[in-house]
C-alpha cells in the first residue's frame, strides 16, 4: 500500500461538501459535538466530512438537511458528486480508515503486508521502485510504513488477518539475513491474540484470488471498505455489492490456506532453513 509524498491531498467535491456542511452546521448554532449526537454517528465522522476526508453517504446526507433545515441542499451536493470521484479520490486517504479499523483483512501475493513488515524489509521493497525514488525518499517512505504499524499497538486493539502467499517467503530476493528476520518477525505476530495469519501453499491447486491482493476493512461506524492496489493505479471500493464480492473470495482464500498451526510450522520450516 502506498503512502507518503505520493500520498499529497487535492481539493474534490468531498471538500467542497464537507466545507459546504460546516457553513450549515455553524449557521445552526451547532458544534460537531452536538450535530453528531443528534444524528447519532461519531463526532470523528462529522469533523471526517467537513475536512473532506470521507464521503458523505446520502442516507447520512438526508437526515444532515433534516436536521439543520437546509432544504436538500446536501442530497443534491451528493448525487452530484463525479462518478469519478466517489472511489479512486479517498484512496490517498486509505491509511487513515486503516489506522481506525476495527477488523481489518490482508491478502498479499507479491510482498509481505506494509503492517508487518521489518524496517530493512521495507528499505528494500522501496529501493526496487522504477523509476528509482531518491534515498531521502525512500527513507521518507519507510518512516510512513512504519509509522503505520502504530495500529498493532492501538488499543482497543483491532482484530487483524493475513494471508500471504508462500512464494514471497520462499523469494531469493535481496539479503537472505533480511528476509530471516521478516519471517522471524512474522513469527512472532502471528502469536498475537488479535492476528490470525495464514500462508497459501505453493502446492495449492485452486485459488480464489488470481486476479491480485486485497484489504478488507471495517470502521469503526460499522462501514465496510475494500482497498485493491495495482499498477498505477489503486480504487477504494465502499458499494456494499462489490465488497461483498471480495469479502467472498476472501473466505474462500481462508479455507483454502494452511491453517495458522501449519503455517506457523512452516516457517519455523524455513527459519531452519535460512
Amino acid at each position: 500500500m502506498k503512502s507518503g509524498k505520493n500520498s499529497r491531498k487535492r481539493v474534490t467535491s468531498w471538500h467542497l461538501i464537507g466545507a459546504q456542511l460546516a457553513t450549515f452546521r455553524r449557521a445552526a448554532g451547532l458544534t460537531q459535538s452536538a450535530l453528531a449526537e443528534r444524528s447519532r454517528v461519531s463526532e470523528d465522522t462529522i469533523a471526517s466530512v467537513e475536512q473532506g476526508r470521507r464521503p458523505l453517504q446520502m442516507d447520512l446526507a438526508i437526515l444532515l438537511d433534516d436536521i439543520l433545515e437546509t432544504k436538500g441542499a446536501l442530497q443534491v451536493a451528493v448525487a452530484k458528486v463525479p462518478q469519478k470521484e466517489r472511489f479512486p479520490a479517498f484512496v490517498q486517504d486509505f491509511v487513515e480508515y486503516e489506522q481506525e479499523a476495527v477488523t481489518l483483512m490482508s491478502y498479499q501475493n507479491q510482498v509481505v503486508p506494509g503492517l508487518l513488515q521489518t524496517e530493512e524489509y521495507a528499505r528494500f521493497v522501496f529501493s526496487c521502485q522504477y523509476p528509482p525514488l531518491e534515498l531521502d525518499e525512500q527513507e521518507e517512505q519507510v518512516a510512513a510504513r512504519l509509522g503505520r504499524q502504530r495500529l498493532l499497538d492501538r488499543k482497543p486493539r483491532p482484530m487483524l488477518h493475513f494471508i500471504l502467499e508462500e512464494s514471497i517467503l520462499r523469494s531469493e530476493l535481496g539479503d537472505p539475513a533480511v528476509m530471516h528476520e521478516q519471517i522471524r518477525r512474522l513469527r512472532e505476530c502471528a502469536e498475537l491474540p488479535f492476528i490470525g495469519f495464514q500462508i497459501m501453499p505453493m502446492k495449492q491447486a485452486k485459488h480464489a484470488a488470481l486476479d491480485g491482493p486485497m484489504v478488507l476493512l471495517e470502521t469503526p461506524d460499522h462501514d465496510h471498505l475494500a482497498y485493491v492496489e495495482g499498477q498505477l493505479v489503486s480504487v477504494l471500493h465502499d458499494d456494499p455489492n462489490d465488497v461483498s464480492v471480495l469479502q467472498q473470495k476472501y473466505g474462500m482464500l481462508r479455507s483454502q490456506a494452511l491453517s495458522p498451526e501449519e503455517s506457523i510450522r512452516l516457517m519455523e520450516h524455513l527459519l531452519g532453513e535460512r
